[in-house]
This record gives C-alpha cells, structure tokens and sequence, in this order.
C-alpha cells in the first residue's frame, strides 16, 4: 500500500460503518488528526488504524477518555512499552467491571426466581392455576 495513500471520509465510514459524524467527534476529541484541504477532511494510513483501534476500544466499552489515555501514552516516553502496561491494566480493570456486572446479573435473576417461586406457591395456596 502506498505511503501516501488518503482515504476519505466517506471511505472510512463505509469501511468501519460509521458514521462522519462519529468521525469528526474523534476529530474534535483530538484523537484523529487528518489533513484538511478547504472543507475536505485527508486521511492517512495511520489515521485508519487509530481509527480501528478507537472502535475496538469502545467495542469492549473503554471511555473516550481511557482511549485517549492510552493513544497520548504511545506518543510520549516511555513509548510503546508504557503504552501497553497501560492497557494491560485498563484491560484487567474491565474484565474486573464485567465480572461484577455479570455477578450483580446472576444474583437479581435468582433473586427474580425467588420471587416468582414464591408467588407461584401463594397463587397454589389460593387455589389459582397459572
């Protein structure tokens, strides 16, 4: 692939199925900077993967913020090693997050199971069928 290859905006949201608005909040939360000529947005290869690595991270439910984060870790010391520790550790935290949210699911369906048991049992009590 060329070097010096653009892609425009309308590429980029056929590519990742989103939309331009979605590419220019990227754009205004400084996560993206792709090359303007007049109104037309230029974007780069490396554009394009950021791009990749912004959707995979809201995929697995990073903020904008720990997006950001860990793109700004990468551009400063200590680099690629830094930027990797980081998100090593926002990936543990979230895995934490899921497992507790699939926790607090599993105790309100037993808890949903409870209630229904015992409205089934008063419903028998009473003499009504379900």
């Amino acid at each position: 692939m060329p070097v010096n290859k653009f892609y425009s905006i309308m590429e980029l949201t056929r590519e990742f199925g989103v939309s331009t608005r979605t590419l220019r909040f990227y754009e205004d939360e400084g996560l993206i900077h792709p090359e303007r000529r007049g109104r037309t947005r230029l974007f780069r290869q490396a554009d394009r993967r950021l791009i990749a690595e912004i959707l995979r991270g809201r995929r697995i439910g990073f903020t904008i913020a720990e997006i950001r984060e860990i793109i700004q870790v990468y551009k400063e010391p200590p680099g690629e090693l830094g930027q990797l520790k980081l998100l090593m550790k926002r990936v543990d935290e979230k895995r934490d997050d899921l497992r507790q949210k699939r926790k607090d699911i599993d105790d309100t369906l037993a808890e949903l199971d409870a209630i229904e048991e015992t409205c089934l049992g008063r419903l028998a009590e009473i003499g009504v069928t379900t």
